[in-house]
């Protein structure tokens, strides 16, 4: 005798149907002294969900993890804590301190605490901290170098080209001011 097995049969995929909460009447607040409180709870509930959403996608490679030629796109953040060589175009990067990205990145601002070696373009700014390490070819709106950071290549600012050049530190800050 076959018997059937539920687990393997076809079935009709379930709508979704998300729950919403009853809709109070207009005035319960009056009636229910902590009603009021409800309400507000609810508003503050709502404005960090949308503050949460408005964060977008974002992508986080933690430490110990190895992610290789690949494409990002879509992704509004990336924080990279373990090593990535990859071609990205996003509107924000972030290196930790034992991260490292090897590739090409288009980028609206870049917080760089880790290494990055390649082809690097920052719309807006450029922001080296001083454990970072940035190497290869650089283009930044703004630069921002903290003391002890480098940053080394062929390096425009906007569309004026100082080429071959390496700085550190002081120097990186003197020269971008």
């Amino acid at each position: 005798m076959a018997v059937q097995n539920p687990f393997f049969g076809k079935r009709e995929p379930d709508p979704f149907q998300p729950r919403q909460p009853a809709a109070a009447p207009l005035g319960s607040a009056a009636l229910n002294p902590g009603g009021a409180q409800a309400v507000q709870a609810a508003q503050a509930a709502a404005s960090a969900k949308a503050a949460t959403e408005s964060v977008g996608s974002k992508l986080t490679v933690g430490p110990n993890i190895k992610l290789k030629g690949v494409e990002i796109t879509d992704c509004d953040t990336l924080v990279v804590e373990g090593t990535v060589e990859a071609t990205m175009d996003s509107r924000v990067i972030q290196i930790a301190e034992q991260g490292a990205f090897r590739g090409s990145a288009e980028i609206d601002i870049a917080e760089i605490r880790g290494e990055f070696n390649g082809t690097l373009t920052v719309r807006q700014k450029l922001v080296i901290f001083n454990t970072g390490k940035v190497s290869g070819k650089i283009r930044y709106g703004k630069l921002v170098i903290e003391e002890g950071g480098q940053l080394s290549g062929e390096i425009d600012v906007g569309t004026a080209p100082v080429r071959g050049a390496t700085l550190r530190g002081a120097e990186a800050t003197a020269l971008a001011a």
